[in-house]
């Protein structure tokens, strides 16, 4: 994934340390930056959609179940 690109992920919800975190289903991880409000879909499966920034970061646009 190059950076400055819009994508659309689906994986399980999780919080960690660094904060909330997407793992999809290859197992990657990416870092969320996200509303306060994303924290109601903990655990769930979800779509996001938004902005990688760095590595593993997703500025987050929108997030809902998937």
């Amino acid at each position: 994934m190059a950076q400055g690109e819009r994508y659309r992920l689906s994986g399980r919800l999780m919080e960690a340390k660094r904060g909330l975190v997407l793992e999809i289903d290859d197992g990657g991880v990416y870092a969320l930056d996200a509303d306060p409000a994303a924290r109601d879909l903990l655990g769930l499966r979800v779509t996001v959609e938004g902005i990688r920034r760095g590595f593993d970061r997703i500025d987050v646009e929108w997030i809902g179940r998937a």
